[in-house]
């Protein structure tokens, strides 16, 4: 965690003494841009959920998001700018993401048409990385959160 995200969850941390000593930082996306942008979202209440490749999880071997799960967003200069507190996860096959949950994730025009548009794009270049084919029928974790705590208005709640 770099000292940004670490200054960030310590500042938390002192007033949710409860809360694990610490977390993952990440930035959505793979450019400084989609990552200013979407932390953006985040910050202004519009993106509220996010999709990720169930296959690259098991792949690596890394654990599921869960509900009860903290993460530090970073901005695309990994200046961390939130923390986020996951509400729901489920996996659900790529063509059954609802429009509910495009609209969630804040992107575009916050249409399915818009998410699937985009999230094919994404999924198949992180696929063809570890040489596996995207189909409409790939698991997608499907996750939801809410943000407890900004960097610049220190606001926060449980």
């Amino acid at each position: 965690m770099n000292s940004s995200a670490a200054q960030l969850w310590e500042d938390y941390r002192k007033i949710n003494p409860d809360i694990p000593e610490s977390c993952e930082a990440w930035a959505f996306g793979y450019s400084k841009e989609t990552a200013n942008h979407l932390a953006g979202l985040v910050l202004n209440g519009t993106k509220t959920a996010t999709a990720s490749n169930y296959t690259l999880y098991q792949l690596e071997n890394d654990p599921l998001p869960f509900a009860g799960l903290y993460n530090i967003i970073l901005d695309g200069e990994e200046k961390a700018v939130a923390i986020v507190k996951t509400t729901n996860v489920e996996v659900v096959p790529f063509d059954e993401v609802t429009e509910e949950h495009a609209h969630r994730e804040g992107e575009g025009d916050r249409t399915l048409k818009y998410w699937r548009e985009v999230h094919k794009a994404f999924f198949k270049k992180e696929l063809e990385r570890v040489n596996q084919e995207f189909t409409d029928k790939i698991p997608v974790v499907c996750e939801n959160f809410r943000v407890v705590y900004k960097r610049e208005n220190c606001e926060q709640t449980k």
